[in-house]
């Protein structure tokens, strides 16, 4: 592997191979945020109930969302999409989360003849032909399954943070998702050394691949880290000039 200052855009990048050793750093407002943040989900369980849902990537702002339910002990139901392309560290999350909290996560997988169809019509790069193929399979593995998690939810819960990239600077800690839910991200405001400080402090599972410079991790193909200068979501479908989303927070 490459020097870390040659390959990592973020701060404090030496040649410590663990990303908390990299990223964490404790800030002063940190302990106000966790309560904060607690609070906010507390808010959720007690106004949605059932309805609400944490709709995880497994990435480790949503690890972190996680153990916040379970410390707090929250009736939250647990949720991921699993694509069928992700990285197979990605999915040893879930029965980790399982083994140290408890806690189960339901699994929403596309429509598996939808996915053959589309493959054989269109090949396995597909999204590497056009952003339009790209979305089309994103539209397949990841939209279609979300509406499946949310169907008959009043709330969703995220771990976006506003520091991602510019199209989520203005992400609110509650706002309507433009099909009727709330939709919740309850460490907006946290930073990136946060997030980790958080992670160090408590122990928090995490996907291995954050050690190799992968801040946002999606499908396998879809995924390369990142390098000097680019942003957090820069390793996304590198080889396109889009906004880096899905259409999974993308409010229509």
């Amino acid at each position: 592997m490459s020097d870390v200052s040659e390959v990592s855009s973020l701060p404090w990048a030496t040649q410590t191979s663990s990303a908390i050793g990299l990223y964490a750093r404790w800030s002063p407002e940190l302990d106000a945020k966790i309560a904060a943040a607690t609070e906010r989900l507390r808010d959720a369980a007690a106004a949605h109930g059932a309805g609400a849902v944490q709709s995880t990537s497994l990435g480790v702002e949503d690890m972190v969302v996680t153990d916040l339910i379970a410390r707090a002990q929250l009736p939250i139901a647990i949720a991921t999409l699993d694509t069928g392309r992700l990285h197979a560290e990605t999915l040893a999350l879930v029965p980790r989360i399982r083994e140290i909290y408890g806690l189960e996560v339901a699994i929403f997988s596309p429509v598996q003849e939808a996915v053959i169809e589309f493959v054989r019509r269109e090949g396995d790069d597909a999204m590497r032909k056009s952003i339009e193929l790209r979305k089309a399979c994103c539209g397949l593995r990841k939209m279609e399954p979300l509406s499946r998690m949310l169907a008959g939810r009043s709330a969703w819960i995220t771990g976006l943070r506003r520091e991602q990239s510019g199209a989520r600077a203005e992400v609110a800690f509650d706002e309507d998702d433009g099909q009727g839910r709330r939709k919740l991200s309850p460490i907006a405001d946290w930073t990136w050394a946060e997030v980790w400080a958080y992670v160090e402090k408590f122990k928090v599972p995490y996907n291995p691949l954050h050690d190799e410079f992968m801040p946002s991790i999606g499908c396998a193909p879809c995924t390369r880290a990142i390098a000097v200068g680019e942003d957090f979501r820069a390793g996304r479908w590198w080889w396109e000039e889009s906004s880096k989303e899905c259409g999974l927070h993308v409010k229509t």
